[in-house]
């Protein structure tokens, strides 16, 4: 039984969505109607049967009338040919009848006509005791001076308009689920047309050509939000696609560059031998095997920030980071460069080691355009706030939100240094966000840039 459950299931649920959709709307369909034709029946019959009963009753009153009144005649008048009135005496026998009744067989026995008297409701009798074939519903009525009036319709005049109604429930049911199957059918399908536009629209988009976008439906519906969505996902991943070539290919050139510069220098002093020894030789190539490592780590950063591989902050004092760190700062100024720190304790939540290495980023990159002073400050309020200045040329308002992209160096007075490969603030931005926080570029009151980091206070 399992087996056979799951593989209805799997079936199921390998149906097509427009057959789906039509075989559980025929369904609640068929229910629907099955429910209305049994409603209907069941009023139609207690209508039929209170109509009857009513006739049968106004008939009783009428013969009961005559017989108060003493106006009883051997043959009662047919006001209403359907139903058959008896008056049967104290003994059962048939004193007046109408026409076309038996004047010989009463319709009840006197049972069954104190019972009908005694309830007030009808009875069904056969028919064949008094010569009728169809089924009789019969009532009965006492009478002040004795005889009792009975009378009795046929219930065929129930059943057949009942018949009538099965016989058209019967054909138009199947009928109306047809109709209504069809109909569901067309219309999922004309519903599910965009949706099968959407499949053929992504099945075309390739990377061959990764601007190709989803065709949108006109409709102001689910389907046109949903293209709409899948469109702007398109979008984020055609962006994305583009930056990662673009990242890669810059790593690639980044790369090649101290990677070049120590071939050259290794065959220079395999052709051409220093007499004094190899170890300027040597040392160009170590500081250009350093700056190929530097790269190396930012790009295995960015690449760990980008798959968020982001570590669970702790309580650090900002304060105390940024002394540690500028108490062990690189400078790549020949040039001597002085580094004033005007701090208070300012709690974050964050990694120790990320957070220094955005004060680190920060503090290398404004000392490499200073002209003579860094200037560094934390301040604590509803916001944790880090502000590193210099006094160099500054960052033109066009480029202050560009600095922050990868492998950007501006083609300023700023860009002239002696390395970098342009990833120290973008993987500050990165590093900044993944805490929660923002950073941005400003006006220096010294005069050059400011950049000025927000972290959520703990």
């Amino acid at each position: 039984m399992p087996d056979g459950s799951g593989g209805l299931r799997r079936r199921w649920q390998r149906t097509g969505l427009q057959t789906r959709v039509t075989l559980l709307a025929g369904a609640a369909v068929a229910v629907a109607l099955l429910a209305g034709s049994l409603l209907l029946v069941g009023l139609l019959r207690a209508g039929l049967t209170g109509a009857v009963d009513d006739r049968a009753e106004q008939r009783l009153v009428e013969v009961e009338r005559l017989v108060a009144e003493q106006r009883l005649p051997a043959v009662l008048p047919a006001a209403d040919p359907t139903v058959l009135v008896q008056v049967l005496d104290r003994a059962g026998g048939v004193v007046a009848a109408t026409t076309g009744t038996s004047r010989a067989v009463p319709l009840l026995t006197p049972p069954e006509v104190e019972a009908a008297v005694a309830s007030g409701g009808a009875l069904d009798v056969a028919g064949s005791r008094a010569g009728y074939g169809d089924a009789l519903r019969v009532q009965a009525l006492a009478t002040e001076s004795g005889p009792v009036v009975v009378a009795a319709v046929p219930v065929t005049a129930i059943d057949d308009p009942l018949r009538l109604v099965r016989t058209g429930l019967l054909v138009g049911i199947p009928l109306l689920l047809l109709v209504s199957a069809g109909g569901v059918w067309l219309t999922v399908g004309r519903t599910l047309r965009p949706v099968k536009q959407l499949r053929a629209g992504a099945a075309a988009v390739t990377a061959a050509e990764p601007a190709r976008r989803l065709p949108v439906p006109a409709a102001e519906d689910e389907v046109r939000r949903l293209a709409e969505t899948l469109n702007g996902m398109l979008d984020r991943l055609e962006t994305g696609g583009a930056r990662q070539r673009a990242f890669v290919a810059d790593a690639a050139h980044e790369l090649r560059s101290p990677l070049t510069a120590i071939r050259t220098t290794l065959e220079v002093a395999l052709v051409h031998p220093d007499p004094e020894g190899p170890e300027a030789s040597m040392q160009v190539a170590l500081e250009e095997v350093l700056r190929m490592g530097r790269l190396v780590d930012d790009l295995l950063l960015l690449a760990r920030l980008d798959a968020g591989a982001v570590r669970a902050g702790v309580p650090v004092d900002l304060a105390d980071v940024v002394r540690d760190v500028t108490a062990t700062v690189t400078m790549t100024r020949s040039r001597p460069v002085q580094v004033e720190l005007d701090l208070e304790a300012a709690p974050v939540l964050a990694d120790r080691d990320a957070l220094g290495r955005v004060v680190r980023n920060l503090v290398e990159n404004a000392a490499r355009h200073a002209e003579t002073t860094v200037r560094v400050q934390v301040r604590d309020g509803a916001q944790v706030a880090l502000c590193v200045d210099d006094d160099g040329p500054g960052i033109p308002s066009a480029d202050r939100e560009r600095v922050f992209d990868r492998f950007t160096r501006l083609d300023t007075p700023r860009s002239r240094d002696t390395g970098g490969a342009g990833l120290g603030l973008a993987i500050v931005r990165e590093l900044v966000t993944s805490m929660g926080g923002s950073v941005a570029v400003e006006q220096s009151p010294a005069g050059g840039a400011r950049l000025r980091l927000l972290l959520p206070r703990r």
